[in-house]
């Protein structure tokens, strides 16, 4: 069932005509045309579909015509099958997630080969990122070891082999190498003794994967995990024998759209598209019946039957995504009274009030209450999730706000979780101890947002929040969420610059380079690190910024005054007379295109693309007095002398 991809909805009955028409207007794009290919592609295409889709994605990117909201990207492709299926599902699939992705093809069977030769097209091709997909066939796993040390033997040189293809290529990639899980081999030699006897081929690669596996817990690749996906919709289904033989497919052709939508997901994942709140409807969504009608005591709910354990199963995967950080919120139609008693008064309820970022129970149409959800979290609709049983409410969403996730739902409630899961709309590329709190962070947030409206006066409402700001060196510890920072911030970025965790290291140990983390403790709680930046320091007393991003969370509080102050301090501590900064356009980061202008910056350049070089003298600098504490080792005389207001 889930190779089919059910959670999205059946594709128009017009799907060729409707391509025929986006194709025929991508020169001159009418009004909505973004919104109206993202429409067509979130849906359950089979491969020819995803083909076509993927035509005119290439002909926009050929064109330079890509809609400004797509996030476009190019991935080198290697590996050791034909991967000709491959590249049209990548590009057809991330559609539905924002992406527009120009897959550049390697050369069949020679991934090592091209790695290690600098002159190959690949390595002079502008990467943004690599995929290498592996087959076990190709790398000498696919038959069982005539002993231990042969199994090891092989095991060690399947692992090499792909670690020299990814570090040759490394230098010729600007941000993220992907690396696939290996799909083991269907056929037992063993029986059930295959998983626990080493030489066979199904433990041969078990072994690589944990050691896959090991390699990207470190940041140096981001693993896509085709084998779960093959174990998932089950290897007699994923596996092609006749495919492999004929033309070295890796696997069945009709597996395409549901191989191409894990990757997307992924991708979209690294460049910061991940869905970060899931938004619940109640009745018959969270509970059995309708609250208004049947009362507390009416609604199906809890153990006892299977339709109320189902419901309880569908508040417990609610109450697991929030526990690893996705924020949760209701849109419901319904008296707000009546909708909040299960949640005050049920016994059986596992969902409480304080679990629920933003409650929308009310009249309005939906629509309008999930923009209401996304402008109070200060997040984008496409963000969003919309679970919701009634099929004509997730129409009304999808017509209204295509950009907002909303999956297909079954008749039976037990297989909601199911759905929702498997759809992948909260992958993770890293996961940190700031991601456990982000969605007590994001209510936090919307409770400073009251606390600002209430007060009417900002001076007073930021010196009431009692804020901490810390700025300590990138380390080791707050390497990987620095890292993530980096690669899913879009809005309050300057250069979007992407980095891996590796590249991070190697700019904390750069002498040449400063690179600091920033965050933000206040009496509402710690918001986690909000600001990361690096800087250049450059022969003449000049010190340029590379990175300067920060969350949207921290808007209107002072940070990015304590962040410049910390850069001027240090750059003036060692010799610096000025810092330079450039804004770098995006899809998503006009909002700081004056950024530099409000801190005191005079503008040196602007070239046709929009983009600005600035500059700040730093002999006529001043700190300013700011509304916080600031812990920053690297200014400490000041720091001493600042309390709160």
């Amino acid at each position: 069932m889930l190779s089919d991809l059910p959670w999205l909805p059946a594709p128009r009955a017009d799907f060729r005509e409707a391509v025929r028409s986006l194709r025929d207007e991508a020169g001159a794009q009418g009004e909505g045309y973004f919104d109206r290919l993202v429409r067509l592609g979130a849906a359950r295409l089979d491969e020819n579909q995803l083909g076509q889709l993927a035509k005119i994605v290439r002909r926009l990117i050929s064109d330079a015509a890509a809609p400004a909201q797509f996030s476009t990207l190019r991935l080198g492709l290697v590996g050791d099958g034909t991967l000709s299926l491959l590249a049209p599902v990548v590009t057809g699939s991330g559609v539905r997630h924002g992406l527009a992705v120009d897959v550049i093809e390697g050369a069949y069977g020679s991934a090592v080969q091209q790695a290690m030769d600098p002159t190959s097209p690949l390595h002079a091709a502008g990467l943004d990122m690599l995929l290498v997909s592996s087959d076990v066939r190709s790398l000498g796993l696919s038959r069982a070891a005539e002993s231990q040390s042969d199994a090891d033997a092989r095991i060690e040189a399947a692992f090499n082999g792909l670690k020299m293809v990814v570090e040759g290529f490394r230098p010729s990639v600007a941000a993220a190498v992907l690396v696939q899980t290996v799909v083991p081999p269907l056929d037992a030699l063993f029986g059930s003794l295959d998983r626990v006897e080493r030489t066979s081929a199904y433990a041969m690669v078990e072994a690589l994967n944990a050691r896959l596996r090991d390699w990207a817990a470190t940041g140096a690749i981001v693993l896509v995990d085709i084998a779960r996906l093959a174990e998932t919709v089950g290897l007699e289904r994923w596996e092609a024998p006749g495919h492999w033989h004929a033309s070295k497919l890796p696997f069945a052709p009709d597996m395409a759209p549901a191989y191409g939508d894990v990757v997307a997901r992924t991708l979209a994942a690294l460049r910061g598209r991940s869905r970060k709140c899931l938004v619940l409807d109640l009745d018959n969504t969270l509970w059995g019946g309708v609250i208004g009608d049947d009362g507390v005591a009416g609604i199906q709910l809890g153990q006892g039957s299977g339709t109320g354990e189902a419901f309880l199963a569908i508040q417990d995967t609610a109450l697991e995504l929030r526990r690893r950080g996705v924020l949760l919120a209701v849109c419901s139609k319904n008296e707000e009274a009546a909708a909040l008693l299960p949640f005050r008064e049920h016994p059986d309820m596992l969902l409480k009030e304080s679990h629920i970022a933003v409650f929308q129970a009310n009249w309005t149409d939906k629509a309008a209450n999930l923009r209401a959800i996304a402008a109070t979290l200060n997040i984008g609709i496409d963000a969003l999730v919309f679970l919701d049983d009634n099929p004509a409410e997730r129409e009304q969403v999808r017509r209204e706000l295509p950009l907002v996730a909303v999956p297909e739902l079954p008749d039976d409630p037990a297989l909601y979780p199911r759905m929702l899961m498997a759809a992948g709309y909260f992958e993770s590329v890293a996961f940190t101890d700031d991601d456990r709190v982000r969605a007590e962070q994001y209510q936090a947030n919307a409770a400073r947002a009251a606390a600002v409206q209430a007060s009417g006066d900002l001076d007073s409402y930021l010196a009431s929040l009692d804020m901490v700001c810390t700025i300590r060196e990138v380390d080791a510890t707050s390497r990987p969420r620095v890292a993530q920072l980096i690669n899913k911030s879009n809005q309050f970025n300057l250069t979007t610059r992407r980095y891996t965790e590796g590249q991070v290291e190697a700019a904390e140990s750069d002498p040449r380079k400063h690179a600091v983390q920033i965050r933000l403790v206040d009496k509402f709680g710690d918001n986690g690190i909000i600001c990361v930046l690096i800087a250049d320091k450059h022969e003449g007393r000049r010190w340029e910024i590379d990175t300067w991003l920060m969350s949207c969370r921290v808007l209107g509080r002072r940070v990015q005054e304590a962040a410049l102050d910390h850069l001027a301090r240090a750059a003036l501590a060692e010799g610096a007379r000025s810092l330079v900064g450039r804004y770098v356009p995006s899809p998503k980061n006009a909002m700081v295109k004056d950024h530099y202008a409000g801190l005191g910056f005079a503008k040196v350049s602007e070239d046709p693309s929009g983009e600005t070089t600035w500059e700040l003298d730093l002999s006529s600098y001043e700190s300013p007095d700011l509304p916080m504490i600031i812990d920053d080792p690297a200014v400490t005389p000041v720091a001493a002398r600042r309390t709160s207001s």
